[in-house]
């Protein structure tokens, strides 16, 4: 831990972008050869998109020894949301009188039947819009009152916040023509489906980075968990070439010394409760439920349900939104790519039938999906 602060206690303003925080890197990347020679084969899984694209701006793979894997798990709130889901959105838009709105990812994401996606939709007739927030989508409705504007929401506890205070906003202002499809989903449950699988040598996870802008909102020992009931070691990282490599050098050396713990490596930002408001926020307006991931089924207590006193703006309850397993688009292999057990490059579409112009499954869509970060950056 020592080297770990002396090296990164005063943080450098960096002329070259990545490659310049990488050789600031060298030492702590060397530590990291010299303990990974006594160790056999190590994966540590990022649950974050932000990570995942990071890493692979970085190079960061390249770097660490050969027996050190670093393997992108369902960080990425677009990717995980199943073709079911996307089929129950392509039908609700196309009801009369209706508005889809939702971030451009969300847009872009095919059903079932590959190329069917709101975009498409939207050149077929039907009003779909691209919005930054919620409050965009409430706004839109006051424009509209003629017309019912369903806002999308997805993510993970980092955009549950803002979507619950415009719900609130939306009641207050007894918005009649605005509701929301909850598609959000929490973090715990997730990596706790993840650890509880069956584990093989091919898929075993050994140790997490943490997501940061998570932690921000739920606190750092909300993955307190992971050492304490798992055994496994777990870091809360900062999104920096150089945060990842401190990352990567905790949850080795913590692995080499057999003492698994939390660590917090984003500090200037995660504090250990997190932010009590916005919690605070999400509980009044949501409550978990079951719900669907793809790839990996349905995790009880992984979504956020409108609670009934937001009847009225649920979209769910008003458009009998009930989403299945659905298969995915013939030969996409995203829901192996999302837990872990498949690399991009090892898909037959990945680079040739699936494109970022032209994707088959959200990995090569979003702007946080593994495929996307390894097509964009040749991994």
């Amino acid at each position: 831990m020592s080297m770990c602060k002396e090296l990164f206690a005063e943080r450098k303003t960096l002329g070259s972008g990545a490659e310049r925080a990488l050789e600031e890197s060298g030492a702590l990347l060397e530590e990291i050869r010299r303990m990974a020679r006594f160790m056999g084969q190590i994966q540590l899984m990022e649950i974050c998109g932000t990570h995942t694209m990071a890493i692979a701006k970085a190079g960061l793979k390249f770097l660490l020894p050969e027996n050190i894997r670093l393997i992108s798990g369902p960080g990425c709130p677009v990717c995980v949301t199943p073709a079911g889901a996307v089929d129950e959105l392509l039908r609700i838009s196309s009801i009369p009188g209706v508005i889809m709105a939702s971030y451009g990812d969300l847009l872009r994401v095919p059903g079932s039947r590959r190329g069917d996606s709101l975009l498409r939709r939207r050149a077929q007739g039907a009003d779909v819009r691209m919005v930054y927030s919620p409050i965009d989508a409430l706004e839109m409705a006051s424009k509209n009152p003629d017309r019912q504007v369903v806002f999308a929401g997805v993510g993970f506890e980092t955009t549950a916040p803002g979507t619950a205070a415009c719900l609130i906003e939306a009641r207050e202002r007894q918005a009649e023509n605005f509701s929301v499809l909850s598609l959000m989903k929490t973090t715990e449950p997730a990596i706790r489906a993840l650890v509880d699988a069956p584990q093989t040598r091919e898929c075993r996870i050994d140790g997490f980075l943490c997501p940061g802008h998570v932690a921000v909102i739920t606190g750092a020992e909300s993955f307190a968990f992971l050492p304490e009931e798992y055994g496994l070691p777990a870091v809360v990282s900062g999104f920096e070439p150089e945060d990842l490599v401190i990352s990567v050098y905790l949850l080795v050396k913590m692995l080499s010394e057999g003492r698994p713990a939390l660590v917090n490596e984003y500090a200037r930002l995660v504090r250990a409760n997190g932010n009590p408001a916005a919690r605070k926020a999400v509980g009044a307006v949501f409550v978990p439920c079951g719900s669907l991931w793809r790839g990996m089924g349905e995790i009880p207590g992984s979504g956020l349900a409108i609670r009934e006193e937001f009847a009225a703006w649920d979209a769910a309850r008003q458009y009998g939104f009930c989403p299945d397993a659905g298969e995915e688009a013939a030969g996409c292999r995203c829901g192996d790519v999302i837990r872990g057990l498949l690399a991009p490059q090892d898909c037959p579409l990945f680079g040739r039938a699936c494109l970022p112009g032209d994707p088959v499954g959200p990995c090569m869509v979003s702007g946080e999906g593994d495929c996307a970060a390894a097509y964009r950056y040749r991994e």
